[in-house]
């Protein structure tokens, strides 16, 4: 595929982190694309990677017969986010050509039978960890973005997800306090992205008590953290960065002058210059190998955690400039490289990059 075909504009690439938009930045080609990469897999039951725990004989079922709503993009996590990005585009671009094929996978997948489903198996013994928190954490993501959606189908799904969403969120929050540590990989387990994840759902969906328990637990888990070791940073095959996670998930809960100042002890050297060279984006050696392509997520993810950082700091904060010019750097790094080529990146990477570029999870546009 030619270059030309697969790379956004330039102008959209290196534009400076705003606040929350309603997705018009994005060009309408280019959410296409990733539109499709969701289409084509939302329901493709294979190839299917399951994390069963197995309770008997009768659990040997196909994935669609386990999860009925989310069986495909080859995990359930992938599914999950995937049909959270069919929710994102259509909502935010309605005319869009993509937009009724988007609708339809949803209206196939989110039906209160399937719903029940996918209730059910949560439900059996030996699952309270299943997808924990990473695929629950994109559960509830998938829920706020329909219960913001102002359309009368979206309500119709959201009513049918409901069952789901409370169990997603009843087991995190019986696991959120019990947690003695974070955990600070750069796979799914992680919590901080995970987390940030959450917030953003109870604090949209009016959870107060969910969303003030885990504010307190946050700060309890990482309000002391000095020194993060990013040069360390990324392992082969990380999708997220332990330490950009970490500063993504503070500035949520802190106010923008003490937030500047606990930054400055967890990442001391964060340049003043405006350079981009502090922080290399990780290199893809190979696009067919499942792992190796984590780190076009890492680029990705990289680039909205940049972007929420820059975003939440007082507005004449120096280190803001490099900051965006790190996120300009990484998100040219994995964009291009967000087609349909090779499945192992395809059935995920367009989720990381409509996050990046909708801005979701970002804070209201500061002033320049």
């Amino acid at each position: 595929m030619r270059l030309r075909a697969i790379l956004l504009p330039l102008a959209l690439l290196v534009a400076p982190a705003a606040g929350a938009t309603d997705g018009s930045d994005l060009d309408e080609a280019a959410a296409g694309r990733f539109a499709r990469l969701a289409l084509d897999c939302v329901h493709r039951e294979y190839p299917n990677k399951i994390a069963h725990v197995m309770n008997g004989d009768a659990d040997a079922k196909p994935p669609r017969e386990l999860t009925p709503a989310f069986y495909g993009c080859f995990d359930w996590h992938s599914s999950v986010h995937g049909h959270w990005l069919l929710a994102r585009l259509a909502r935010l671009h309605p005319e869009a050509p993509y937009t009724a094929p988007a609708r339809a996978a949803l209206a196939r997948s989110l039906t209160e039978g399937n719903v029940a489903g996918e209730v059910a198996y949560l439900a059996a013994p030996g699952r309270t960890g299943f997808e924990r928190p990473y695929g629950l954490a994109w559960l509830l993501q998938l829920a706020a973005e329909l219960r913001e959606w102002d359309d009368p189908e979206a309500r119709a799904w959201s009513r049918a997800l409901a069952p789901l969403e409370a169990k997603a969120a009843d087991l995190l929050f019986a696991w959120i306090p019990k947690l003695a540590y974070p955990i600070r990989e750069g796979e799914h387990p992680q919590t901080a992205f995970a987390f940030g994840l959450v917030l953003d759902w109870a604090r949209g969906a009016g959870e107060t008590e969910k969303a003030g328990l885990l504010a307190r637990r946050i700060v309890e888990l990482y309000g002391s953290d000095r020194g993060c070791p990013i040069g360390y940073e990324p392992s082969g095959q990380d999708f997220l960065s332990p330490c950009l996670a970490e500063a993504d998930l503070m500035r949520r809960v802190m106010p923008s002058d003490r937030y500047a100042r606990w930054l400055s002890g967890l990442l001391p050297d964060l340049p003043r210059d405006g350079s981009s060279g502090w922080l290399a984006p990780g290199i893809v050696t190979d696009r067919t190998d499942g792992k190796l392509v984590h780190l076009d997520g890492l680029n990705l993810s990289r680039a909205f955690m940049l972007r929420g950082i820059a975003a939440e700091l007082p507005p004449r904060d120096r280190r803001i400039p490099a900051l965006r010019a790190a996120a300009d750097a990484h998100a040219k790094a994995s964009l291009p490289s967000v087609t349909s080529e090779h499945y192992e990146g395809s059935h995920w990477l367009g989720t990381f990059a409509v996050y990046l570029l909708t801005e979701r999870g970002l804070p209201p546009a500061l002033p320049r």
